[in-house]
């Protein structure tokens, strides 16, 4: 098989899991839910199997334990968390107003030394992208709400998505082992390599950045709550739990929170507190959590993590967002070999091609000398002599 043939048939099978994803998206979520799970928690299947307990014995235990600690934290975080985003959006215009009358002073002396045209231009701008970005966001939520916690897909959850679970994670060697099997010969060792990094990739953003936001999510909300910022609880974990999506979370969550601490306590110490939990908080992401948790071998740059995100979610709505970090890996793995096949090929770099040719051209007029000196009766010699 040729190359263009080859690129052909992979590019065929792109495009037929696009279409596939693009016809069947009502359905998949629970799905890709389960199979998202299933690879989440094959690492301590290996660990439990590898001591001597038996595969569908150790994926009942696994599975059971997960999902029942999921159905705790559902029970007992979640009604909270619920509350207390509902006093939030209840005193957010109060917040607002307090807001405008602590920080309304300072922002106007630092108007004032503009000129009203700028001023008046800059404010049109902003309302103008403003109202962009809430329509853009708006129909982002409504794909993610609409495509993906419809009540179908809601009961399918509950009730499809750990049976996806269990049988994929007791199944899952075998189903790679046949995968493997199916791989062309000539091409094996590349694919294999590929598959390598993409692994690395997804093991270190989804179970990695996993762990990091969930760590984070309960530092800042314990910080913020024992500073003593009314909802510091929500603010915290949300910001811990957006922080999956590069600066997104971190500095929409300081914004938020200070702002709730500019109207709770004005300028004072324990503004100083909550600056400090969240400062506290990215020097253990940047220093401990992500080195020791993910480590260096996601290679997703943040803007194309951000643009995955945002594209899947406003093309597949929840069913793209969980699609886009395994999606983005695998471009990324694949633009890369292809690149370094680039690189190695004489379409970069035909300077091998080059030596050869003056190489042969040299030896030709070697040879052509031997001749003519035989010719004239003298003594063929080697050039060195």
């Amino acid at each position: 098989m040729t190359f263009r043939q080859q690129a052909r048939f992979w590019l065929l099978c792109a495009i037929g899991f696009f279409f596939l994803v693009w016809l069947f998206a009502g359905i998949l979520l629970p799905f890709v839910a389960g199979m998202a799970i299933a690879y989440f928690l094959d690492p301590l299947a290996d660990k439990l199997e590898a001591r001597g307990i038996g595969r569908t014995f150790a994926t009942s235990i696994i599975t059971a334990v997960f999902f029942l600690v999921f159905l705790i934290v559902i029970l007992l975080i979640v009604p909270m968390i619920g509350s207390q985003l509902a006093g939030f959006l209840e005193r957010l215009p109060g917040y607002v107003d307090t807001l405008q009358t602590n920080v309304g002073p300072y922002l106007q002396d630092v108007l004032d030394r503009f000129a009203p045209e700028t001023l008046q231009s800059v404010s049109d701008a902003i309302k103008g992208q403003t109202a962009n970005a809430l329509k853009w966001v708006g129909n982002v939520l409504t794909n993610v709400l609409s495509g993906g916690l419809a009540l179908l897909n809601f009961v399918s959850l509950l009730f499809i998505t750990p049976v996806v679970s269990f049988y994929l994670l007791r199944d899952w060697d075998r189903i790679v082992a046949k995968i493997d099997g199916y791989l062309p010969r000539q091409s094996a060792d590349d694919i294999r390599q590929c598959a390598r990094d993409i692994d690395d990739t997804l093991a270190g953003f989804v179970r990695g950045q996993a762990t990091v936001c969930l760590l984070l999510g309960l530092f800042y909300g314990l910080g913020l709550t024992i500073a003593g910022l009314e909802f510091g609880f929500v603010i915290g974990l949300m910001t811990g739990l957006v922080s999956f999506v590069p600066y997104f979370g971190m500095i929409a969550g300081f914004a938020v929170g200070v702002g709730v601490a500019l109207a709770q306590f004005g300028v004072s110490l324990d503004l100083g507190i909550v600056v400090i939990v969240f400062a506290v908080g990215q020097m253990l992401e940047g220093n401990f959590l992500t080195p020791k948790l993910v480590g260096d071998k996601v290679r997703l740059h943040a803007v194309w993590v951000m643009f995955a995100l945002l594209a899947g979610g406003a093309v597949f709505g929840l069913l793209g967002v969980m699609l886009a970090v395994p999606v983005a890996a695998v471009i990324g793995v694949l633009v890369r070999y292809g690149l370094q096949q680039y690189l190695d090929s004489p379409l970069y770099d035909d300077d091998d091609e080059g030596d050869a040719a003056s190489d042969d051209h040299q030896n030709t007029e070697h040879v052509a000398s031997l001749e003519d000196q035989s010719a004239g009766g003298q003594p063929a010699q080697h050039p060195e002599s």
